[in-house]
């Protein structure tokens, strides 16, 4: 019998593995814009950089999901982060010494990004076998709290310990990539399932076959609710992006920039910790992703006339608050639709959406910005996008219906 989740080791294991592994994540992304920038680095530097970060992840995020379904899931995650922990070890070593070229910089971000790439399906997939599937809401709601606890705590430990010494984020980096490491190595993943997903799903886990995606395409809810990730990621990205444009032309201090974002985070986490107790509450999970979805416009609509500066960050953050209430219920659904057999699968076909779409955001942004240098209309071309999302999330038969695993012991639906 598996024990509730603040008694569950292994879930607590592969929890702090994965925040580890996130957190060293936000560090890397600002620490090495950093180091290109301190010895003389340009712009297109710094830019390649971060492209060859987020552009790593995304071409490993279809073959992950494959080697997530084939492998030892516990290996796959142990093993990234020991070639994580070795490549940031050899950036820690180099700037010590005094000399850390570019091309290392690159070649290391290549490993970090592909490594952090690979360990995210698996991580994904494994949640399912250390937890029971009516409790995967909860585990999910705790889950989403990670990457906003990594956003507000990464990038000021990376700015903070560079303005001390420039070898002491890649330090942390190594020692927090090392303990997350060493948690994987002691975790245990149960016996993965065989037979057909708890959730009800109506594909079998009978054995699909290998790298093949198609079952899962076939699957009407992961078809819906990839195109809503995908959607709303695109939107969001895009809006983010504008704000930042938008304040900094309209001359808003750098420290309330820093305000806006620390909103959205506090935003995400907040989320997190409501998320849970609408699930609790039996609400309509289709209900929950097509209204966050409403919210996420009504309140792009309101940031386009809200003063800049922290009304603009609160407004954010409020968005961000159903961000997790909506992504729990829609990972939910899917885990519970899809078998073990292609859980990574679906993680590593998701990852690539939502890459994608973060990577898509910014060109909007700029196409919307070379329109017209009015930023209120900027960003309602920004709403815009999510109004049409959450339109499509309203007429999809999909995702109206819905349906979070049902609690052990809940009476079943009557048969006719």
């Amino acid at each position: 019998m598996t024990p509730p989740l603040p008694r569950n080791r292994n879930y607590r294991v592969l929890w702090s593995g994965m925040f580890l592994s996130e957190l060293a994540g936000e560090v890397a992304y600002i620490a090495f814009p950093l180091l290109v920038l301190a010895h003389g680095g340009s712009a297109t530097a710094v830019a390649g950089v971060a492209a060859v970060l987020a552009g790593a992840r995304t071409l490993v995020s279809l073959p992950a999901g494959v080697l997530a379904d084939r492998a030892d899931r516990k290996r796959v995650m142990a093993a990234t982060q020991g070639v994580r922990t070795v490549a940031m070890l050899s950036v820690a070593v180099s700037v010590l010494l005094g000399d850390c070229p570019l091309w290392q910089i690159l070649l290391v971000a290549v490993v970090e990004g592909a490594a952090a790439g690979v360990f995210v399906p698996a991580e994904n997939a494994a949640l399912p076998q250390v937890v029971p599937e009516d409790v995967l809401p909860r585990a999910l709601a705790r889950n989403a709290a990670r990457p906003f606890a990594a956003l507000l705590i990464g990038p000021a430990l990376a700015g903070f310990t560079f303005g001390l010494h420039e070898v002491l984020p890649f330090a942390l980096n190594t020692s927090v990539l090392a303990v997350s490491f060493v948690a994987l190595a002691v975790l245990h993943l149960p016996r993965r399932a065989a037979g057909p997903p708890a959730g009800g799903g109506a594909v079998t886990a009978a054995a699909p076959r290998p790298g093949g995606f198609g079952p899962l395409l076939r699957m009407r809810t992961v078809r819906a609710t990839t195109a809503w990730i995908v959607g709303v990621n695109l939107a969001f990205h895009t809006l983010v992006v504008l704000v930042l444009v938008v304040s900094g032309e309209e001359h808003v201090a750098p420290g309330q920039m820093g305000l806006m974002m620390t909103c959205f985070g506090a935003g995400g986490l907040v989320g997190a910790l409501i998320a849970d107790r609408l699930h609790a509450a039996a609400l309509s999970p289709g209900a929950l992703v097509i209204g966050s979805t409403w919210v996420f416009a009504a309140v792009a609509v309101a940031m386009a006339y809200a003063p800049r500066g922290v009304p603009l960050g609160i407004l954010l953050g409020v968005a961000a608050t159903a961000m997790p209430v909506a992504n729990t219920t829609v990972i939910t659904c899917q885990l519970a639709a899809v078998p073990d057999g292609l859980r990574g699968r679906l993680s590593g076909l998701v990852a690539l959406g939502s890459e994608l779409a973060a990577t898509a955001g910014p060109v909007t942004a700029g196409v919307l910005s070379a329109g017209t240098g009015d930023g209120s209309v900027r960003m309602l071309g920004a709403a815009g996008l999510l109004a049409v999302v959450a339109v499509g999330a309203t007429l999809s038969p999909a995702l109206r219906r819905l349906a979070l695993p049902r609690p052990s012991g809940a009476p079943q639906p009557a048969r006719s």
